[in-house]
C-alpha cells in the first residue's frame, strides 16, 4: 500500500501569513499539491498534514478523497510534520511526501517516484536534473527513524544515512517552493 503525505502545517512566518492561502491561478497554493497527489491512481491514499491555521485552511481547500490531519506540534518544525503524516497511514508500505508550497510538482513527477519504488532501496526521490527534491517516497523500513526526528530538518539527514534510488523527474515538474510574496509573484509572470 502507497500513500501520499503532503506537508502544509507551516505558519508561514517568512511569507507573513499562511501561504497554503495564498492564490496562484485562482486557487490556495496548498490546492496545487494536493490536486497533484490525488491525481496519481497509483496511490491508496493521501493524507494532508496542517497545523499553523488549520481551521482557516480546511476551510478554504477541498480535500476530496484527501484525509485532513492537524500536527499538534507543528511549531517544531518540518520533522513534527512529517512525524503526523507518517504515523497518519496506518499499515502503508511505502510514505510518498510532497510540500505544500511546491506547486508545480506534477502527477508525472509523483507517479515516477511511484514507479520507481524498489525493495533494493528503502528511499526513493525525485531528482530535478540531478539535484534532489520532491516528492520523496520512505519505505517502511524507515518509519521507525521518522519517529525519531525533531527539529525543521525533516528527513534531510536521515536519508544522508540510508540508500536512495534518485529518479529523474526533471521533464515532468519544477520543484520550486513557494516562502516569501516575492516568489509567488515570480511564479505568477
Amino acid at each position: 500500500m502507497i500513500v501520499g503525505v503532503v506537508l502544509a502545517a507551516g505558519a508561514g512566518r517568512r511569507f507573513g501569513s499562511p501561504k497554503q492561502l495564498a492564490e496562484l491561478d485562482g486557487v490556495p497554493l496548498l490546492q496545487h499539491a494536493i490536486d497533484a497527489m490525488l491525481a496519481v491512481p497509483a496511490l491508496d491514499g493521501v493524507v494532508v498534514v496542517l497545523g499553523a491555521a488549520a481551521e482557516h485552511v480546511a476551510a478554504a481547500v477541498k480535500f476530496a478523497d484527501a484525509q485532513p490531519v492537524v500536527c499538534r506540534d507543528w511549531e517544531e518544525g518540518m520533522a513534527a510534520s512529517l512525524r503526523c503524516g507518517v504515523g497518519a497511514i496506518g499499515d502503508a508500505d511505502w510514505a510518498v511526501v510532497t510540500l505544500g508550497d511546491q506547486p508545480y510538482v506534477t502527477p508525472e513527477a509523483i507517479e515516477a517516484v511511484v514507479d520507481g519504488l524498489t525493495p533494493d532501496a528503502p528511499a526513493v526521490r525525485a531528482g530535478y536534473d540531478g539535484v534532489g527534491g520532491h516528492p520523496v517516497a520512505l519505505s517502511r523500513a524507515l518509519f521507525a527513524r521518522v519517529a525519531e526526528l525533531r527539529g525543521d530538518a525533516g528527513a534531510r539527514d536521515m536519508l544522508a544515512n540510508v540508500e536512495v534510488r534518485m529518479v529523474e523527474v526533471g521533464r515532468l515538474g519544477r520543484p520550486d517552493d513557494i516562502d516569501t510574496p516575492e516568489q509567488l509573484e515570480a511564479m505568477r509572470s
